[in-house]
């Protein structure tokens, strides 16, 4: 993990202007036109397992530009119900940067990794904004590494309050046109994409306080018309590593890009199978003892798989 400080983004900037995922030209280095921080009065923790997002929010410096992000409703909610203002959340796989953003938003510090270096300069980009909702609030203290998610070399044992992460999906969008080693958008088989996230469960466990949360959001796909339960997979991994599991709320999607151009207007009759709406957002937690660690572990509850 190596730090990716401001004055690496200036140089960037400087030097570029702009990062590039996919097909997608993002420009960087402009000032932000804000016109809210926060979402619109109506908004509300959410209180069910299944949760809507229609209008996937864009209230600070939040876009829907880089392909994949996650609304900032999800991490919004996350970072409210599971920590306190001045409290440690991570994600590994920050992408654009959206749940740091709503760290900085709700006054908790935050570390955010990218095996993508032009990730990391975004998610720069986009917590470059002067936020002081509270004079007694302290400003919180905002980390951005460039690194691997199975690799959190720099972070303590036991030191996280919250990990909310959106990984890659299998097989669906590249987002690094050099494909770094270790990249989870670059995996073409399944095998080595479980193999990977099973890394990095590991080292989500190792980082987590006891007793905390870890957020995954994970959708499923298909191939050669088929299901493939790759959400399935993911959470048998976590699991697997010693963690339990405390949530399984179902995310429904809207205006799915990637739907849309494969399948665009066609119904089940001309396809054969139901277009996949919804994602998978795990929430799992660390035991916080070696007595719950037995009494809730999965092989207590499943065979050996």
């Amino acid at each position: 993990m190596r730090p990716v400080t401001w004055e690496d983004y200036r140089r960037y900037v400087a030097e570029k202007g702009y990062v590039e995922v996919e097909d997608v030209r993002i420009e960087i280095g402009k000032p932000h036109k804000i016109t809210s921080y926060s979402p619109p009065a109506s908004y509300s923790l959410e209180t069910t397992t299944v949760w809507s997002f229609p209008d996937r929010g864009d209230w600070a410096t939040h876009s829907g530009d880089y392909r994949g992000n996650w609304s900032p409703y999800v991490p919004r909610n996350l970072i409210l119900k599971y920590t306190k203002p001045g409290e440690l959340v991570l994600d590994q796989m920050c992408g654009s940067g959206t749940t740091l953003v709503e760290a900085k938003l709700l006054g908790r510090n935050a570390i955010g990794v990218d095996i993508n270096y032009e990730a990391c300069i975004l998610t720069l980009d986009r917590l470059n904004f002067e936020f002081h909702p509270l004079d007694e609030q302290r400003e919180p203290v905002i980390k951005v590494y460039h690194g691997d998610a199975a690799k959190l070399n720099v972070i303590e044992d036991e030191s996280v309050d919250l990990i909310a992460t959106h990984p890659p999906y299998w097989n669906i969008i590249p987002y690094s046109q050099k494909r770094p080693e270790g990249d989870l958008s670059a995996y073409r088989k399944l095998e080595d994409y479980l193999g990977k996230m099973m890394q990095i469960a590991r080292e989500s466990y190792r980082v987590l306080k006891p007793g905390r949360y870890c957020a995954i959001l994970i959708g499923d796909t298909r191939k050669h018309k088929h299901y493939v339960p790759i959400s399935t997979y993911v959470m048998l991994k976590f699991l697997q590593t010693g963690f339990v599991l405390a949530e399984d709320i179902i995310k429904l999607q809207h205006k799915m890009k990637t739907t849309r151009e494969k399948w665009g207007g066609k119904n089940f009759e001309q396809y054969g199978f139901h277009k996949i709406a919804h994602e998978h957002l795990y929430v799992f937690r660390k035991p916080g003892n070696e007595e719950e660690r037995g009494r809730l572990s999965l092989s207590s509850w499943l065979t050996k798989i």
